[in-house]
């Protein structure tokens, strides 16, 4: 039985990533990089595994590659709509 890292209660009861996405206001926005490809980025969470977690959650619904940089996840290709979707299904909300 594994404890949190944030608060220490077990994890089957610790209520730390819901209080995580209360919390956080996500802003899901596109960029045209170089040769004129589109990049989705998703910014706005801070807490690491969040990040790792959500990142590998939109990379394989989109069906598209993408990264973590800076605090951002960026997704390679127009997928605004379908993030924004996603995201609130995760329960997120989003500015």
């Amino acid at each position: 039985m594994a404890n949190c890292q944030v608060c220490g209660l077990p994890e089957e009861i610790c209520l730390c990533k819901e209080q995580s996405k209360e919390g956080a206001k996500l802003s899901v926005t596109t960029e045209k990089r170089r040769y004129g490809k589109d990049v989705t980025i998703v910014s706005g969470l801070s807490d690491k595994a969040a990040l790792e977690e959500v990142g590998r959650t939109l990379k394989t619904k989109c069906a598209a590659g993408g990264t973590i940089k800076d605090n951002k996840i960026e997704i390679q290709g127009y997928h605004l709509p379908k993030v924004k979707k996603i995201l609130q299904e995760m329960g997120y909300a989003i500015a």
